[in-house]
């Protein structure tokens, strides 16, 4: 079949590249000029397949007045006047709940080690280039109950196949000597050793860069979808960048601009965007690259995550319900750059124009369980919404498509991401 894939981030170029491998004629387009330019180019850049555990917590319950008013709250809520964002906090808030949580980690667990295993797959043979390194991780605590919380966790998820430690703050710095030039008061942390980090928007880049040569596919860039053409039940045609692209299939993958396209087919999507800042530090220098951790980090308190790519670090965070505002708030990066000085005061910091300033919105459904299935409209497959979690999920999401289109059973029980209006 002729299969449009709308967005080439990375949910689209992984959903491109698998259907392309099914022998599939696959368009992909996307309004930015290159793969990889939107919510991709910036993000955190950790691979956290073992540690998905989603913003809806029972724990929003007694933190609620601290993310509303607290002046160093990680997460800001802003009203608007768009209704889709209290349609989405309500449901947000119904799903934090104990049983809910559970079930929402099972299934992410499971997306999670089955795109872990695509991955690898497919960088044995396609051999990419996007600073990948499989260094583990250590997600830190400054709070004792906060810690013990997570050990709890822990233990849950080692029954779905999690290989995780619970350690002291002196066995963390052992692991990464880097923490112990911190200005935190650890009390330890959870160490994850088969966790990775990679470059995504180098990885888009270069697994575009394979398919180009292949003579079924095509990438259209610079295209911005602006109107559809339907018959019946099923969608014919997009119009992109002034042409009209007809197809027997579509995939749309477009991230936080998917609830504006499903518009145009009078669907409801259940998503919102989670706005995130990020910088990345050029480690230039022999000081600069020892006082950088190898291993990914993330500050739970902070939420603010560190991942080495090669000779920079990427530092991310920030979760916001701001509509689509697009603006970098000066503040945010300073706070970015604030918790860079206090983990890792050895790494310098230059200009802002050094560090790349960047801001994205992560595409998330309430629950934190992504949608990747058939929706209403007969032709028409979803995988959006997979949040903080796009870079880890992306293979995985993409191969569920493919086998889906395919009529083939899925390698992982797929019933949890269906489509549910």
């Amino acid at each position: 079949m002729h299969i449009c894939v709308m967005g080439a981030g990375v949910i689209g170029v992984t959903t491109a590249y698998r259907l392309l491998q099914d022998g599939h004629q696959v368009s992909l387009i996307d309004a930015r000029p290159q793969p990889g330019e939107g919510t991709s180019q910036g993000n955190g850049a950790q691979l956290s397949y073992s540690y998905v555990a989603p913003l809806a917590d029972p724990s929003v319950w007694t933190k609620w007045a601290y993310y509303l008013f607290s002046k160093d709250s990680p997460l800001t809520i802003r009203p608007t006047a768009d209704l889709g964002q209290y349609r989405w906090l309500l449901e947000f808030l119904r799903c934090c709940n104990a049983q809910r949580v559970r079930q929402t980690t099972i299934d992410l667990l499971q997306l999670a080690f089955y795109s872990r295993d695509q991955l690898t797959q497919w960088n044995a043979g396609l051999q990419l280039s996007f600073d990948h390194q499989r260094s583990g991780k250590l997600v830190m605590f400054t709070d004792a109950q906060a810690l013990e919380a997570a050990a709890q966790q822990v233990q849950f998820q080692s029954q779905y196949g999690c290989q995780q430690e619970v350690l002291g703050a002196a066995e963390c710095i052992r692991i990464e000597p880097a923490l112990g030039y911190s200005q935190r008061d650890w009390v330890g942390g959870v160490y994850t050793p088969s966790e990775e980090a990679g470059d995504c928007p180098q990885f888009c880049r270069a697994l575009v860069a394979s398919m180009q040569a292949h003579p079924n596919f095509r990438f259209i860039g610079g295209a911005r979808v602006t109107e559809v053409r339907r018959e019946g039940r099923a969608l014919r045609a997009v119009q992109a960048g002034g042409q009209w692209i007809a197809a027997d299939r579509f995939v749309l993958a477009l991230g936080a601009e998917s609830v504006e396209f499903a518009r145009l087919l009078d669907l409801h999507l259940p998503l919102y965007p989670l706005k995130g800042y990020s910088i990345t530090v050029p480690l230039d220098d022999e000081a600069s690259r020892t006082a950088a951790p190898q291993v990914s980090i993330t500050d739970i308190a902070r939420k603010i995550v560190y991942a080495r790519l090669g000779q920079r670090l990427r530092v991310a965070g920030r979760i916001e319900l701001v509509g689509q505002d697009r603006s970098i708030p000066p503040t945010a990066i300073e706070e970015l750059k604030n918790g860079l000085r206090e983990l890792f005061p050895g790494c310098a910091l230059g200009e802002d124009a050094t560090l790349s300033p960047w801001m994205g919105f992560r595409p998330a459904t309430p629950s934190g369980v992504p949608i990747v299935g058939a929706s209403p409209v007969e032709n028409l497959h979803l995988n959006i919404g997979q949040g903080p979690l796009g870079w880890t999920l992306a293979c995985g999401s993409a191969a569920l498509v493919a086998d889906q289109i395919a009529g083939r059973r899925c390698a992982i029980d797929d019933t949890a991401f269906q489509y549910r209006g």
